[in-house]
């Protein structure tokens, strides 16, 4: 397990301070934070639009608050590039921040004309998608999730639902044969928790490696094959990295969606006389909290390559500046009574790098919250929404648990949801639109993952990306 005190100069408690320019920054780790981060906001937008923060034991940065300062850095890839390798090569490769932080070459962490091409490419494959096809995956999915913890009575929807659905559903659309897509979730996880993520970044790093070998064998209408040949011909590293920001951060980010969906569709005045009455409740809630409790609330690094004296604020070279999307959305100066059909949140970044995925997200979300809510119409919390308690982190807002409680619904007939055929997975991917190159003809699916080939340079040297050595 990383010990909090890897990074340099730690501090001996973690502990959040009142003032960032007297006492030292406030942290944004820990639970103390988690729990009540817009009491952290706060405080920081008394000492201007952006203001200093540690953002793990030893690491400072820059966090931004106001809405339009954030609009303007979003926007300005000159004075605010991406690129991070200047910066971690002062943290230590143990620091549990650095695999969610480090430089990969991803269309949302890298510059043009780098981030131009991989854009194209991640945006080319997902609008091959088509979105009937994927609200049959999400259907199936919730369907069967849905079967398994109705007959208990109660059940925990982070763990039993929100956590596993999303996963399950782009393992799907990439292709992912089981048993390789159990060992992708189970890294992702362990990233998520800023535990030994080292060896769970390298764990990844494999798993996605034996995927591209598997499509490359037996290619079919996936994501995976797709960016395989796309016609901007991305390196096999470049591939791998793309494939784990879909997984891996769209799967995260929809979960959290979920969850906090539920909870305000399970807590609130506004949405508990009509949990069964449709997509228009579920879409208020979704946009809700996309303005108040945003999946990714602190994100969307750059790091300025000089100083900067900008809106007042003394912004060092090669340390991060970090967007609260969170509290941008919520700055009190842009704040409308009504935000009803408004999305003009963050919560989907803007400019150059606004998610590209946030289309198959929200139906993702959507579907999965309309099947729950039609499966189990009476469901209730289990305990007072303010004793849930929230993960820490900086970066994700999403909640440790979501118990709740129901009537439970009878055992199902053996075996009726062991999950969709083989032949079914094959007429589902069939059915995929091309909108962009035509893809090869899908080959019969593997009941198992070949080995991975012996390690090439290529694959040598995507391992040392996965472990951040930049050397």
């Amino acid at each position: 397990m990383t010990s909090p005190d890897s990074c340099p100069a730690a501090s001996p408690d973690g502990a959040m301070t009142d003032d960032p320019t007297t006492d030292g920054p406030p942290s944004l780790y820990g639970p103390e934070f988690a729990a009540d981060p817009e009491s952290v906001y706060g405080r920081l937008r008394s000492f201007g639009p952006v203001a200093p923060v540690e953002l793990s034991p030893g690491v400072p940065g820059m966090l931004v608050t106001d809405y339009d300062v954030a609009l303007e850095i979003l926007r300005d890839m000159d004075r605010f590039p991406r690129d991070a390798r200047r910066w971690q090569q002062g943290i230590p490769s143990d620091c549990p921040i650095l695999p969610i932080m480090a430089y990969r070459p991803t269309c949302h962490l890298s510059d043009d004309p780098l981030r131009a091409r991989l854009r194209d490419a991640v945006t080319d494959t997902l609008d091959r998608v088509d979105q009937n096809i994927l609200r049959g995956f999400v259907e199936r999915c919730a369907d069967r999730l849905i079967a398994q913890i109705g007959p208990q009575g109660e059940a925990d929807l982070r763990t039993e639902y929100s956590l596993i659905l999303p996963l399950q559903v782009f393992n799907e659309l990439c292709g992912c044969p089981a048993e390789l897509g159990d060992r992708m979730v189970a890294a992702i996880q362990e990233v998520l928790k800023w535990e030994n993520s080292e060896e769970a970044n390298m764990t990844l790093g494999l798993a996605v490696l034996e995927l591209m070998a598997l499509k490359r064998e037996q290619p079919g209408q996936d994501l995976t094959t797709w960016l395989l040949n796309h016609p901007g011909e991305l390196t096999d590293e470049e591939v791998a990295h793309q494939l784990v920001m879909i997984i891996g951060a769209g799967s995260e980010l929809v979960q959290n969606l979920i969850i906090n969906a539920l909870r305000l569709l399970l807590s609130d005045d506004r949405f508990a006389g009509d949990l069964s009455g449709g997509s228009m409740s579920v879409e208020d809630a979704l946009e809700e909290v996309l303005w108040t409790d945003p999946p990714l609330a602190n994100f969307g690094v750059t790091y300025p390559l000089e100083p900067l004296d900008f809106h007042g604020v003394k912004l060092p070279a090669d340390e991060p500046v970090v967007i609260s999307f969170a509290a941008a959305n919520n700055d009190p100066s842009t704040l409308a009574e009504h935000r009803a059909g408004n999305r003009a949140h963050l919560a989907w970044g803007i400019g150059p790098h606004t998610c590209p995925a946030q289309g198959q997200a929200r139906i993702i979300a959507t579907v999965a919250i309309e099947k729950l809510l039609d499966g189990l119409p009476d469901m209730e919390l289990a305990v007072p929404v303010d004793e849930l308690t929230w993960r820490p982190g900086f970066i994700q807002r999403a909640l440790s648990s979501l118990p709740v409680r129901f009537p439970a619904l009878p055992e199902p007939e053996p075996d009726p949801f062991a999950g969709p055929s083989r032949a079914d997975e094959r007429d589902d991917a069939d059915a995929l639109e091309t909108l962009a190159a035509p893809a090869p003809a899908p080959a019969p699916v593997a009941q198992e993952a070949p080995a991975p080939p012996t390690p090439a340079r290529w694959w040598r040297r995507l391992v040392k990306w996965w472990a951040a050595d930049t050397d």
